[in-house]
């Protein structure tokens, strides 16, 4: 187990990492949802996406009214058609969350990022429409 962030108190659990070591190298995984654990301020997996979920899937297994972490194995085809494969990394925390809830995950999330090598796109949310698809094609193109 990582030791807990002397800034932001949370610790990141091995099996995140391992996880997305899973989903990085072996592609086991179109995504994986992390929590903050508010008892044990520890960030743990939450929710693991089978590689034939979509986009989709894990915008509707996000709660509606909490803060949570995501990664997802992005294939998308750029404007010269290549297939390429990117890793991306969403901060969602929307305003309808608790503030606590918000600063937690606020000053955690740079370290928390940090455990993850081999993000290549970062998005921060606060509603649904900030990272629709579309955003995150875009952003992963440029």
């Amino acid at each position: 187990m990582e030791q807990a962030n002397a800034s932001s108190g949370i610790a990141v659990g091995d099996e995140c990492k391992m996880k997305f070591l899973e989903l990085k190298a072996k592609r086991n995984y179109r995504f994986i949802v992390f929590k903050i654990e508010e008892t044990s301020y520890q960030v743990v997996v939450e929710k693991l996406g089978q590689p034939n979920e979509k986009y989709d899937d894990l915008v509707a297994c996000l709660p509606p009214n909490e803060c949570r972490y995501a990664v997802f194995d992005l294939d998308f085809t750029t404007n010269e058609n290549c297939q390429k494969s990117k890793i991306v990394f969403i901060a969602r925390a929307p305003d309808s969350s608790r503030v606590r809830s918000k600063m937690v995950y606020a000053s955690s999330k740079d370290r928390f990022r940090k455990e993850l090598d081999g993000v290549q796109v970062e998005l921060q949310a606060t509603d649904l429409s900030e990272m629709s698809y579309d955003i995150v094609k875009e952003r992963a193109i440029s």
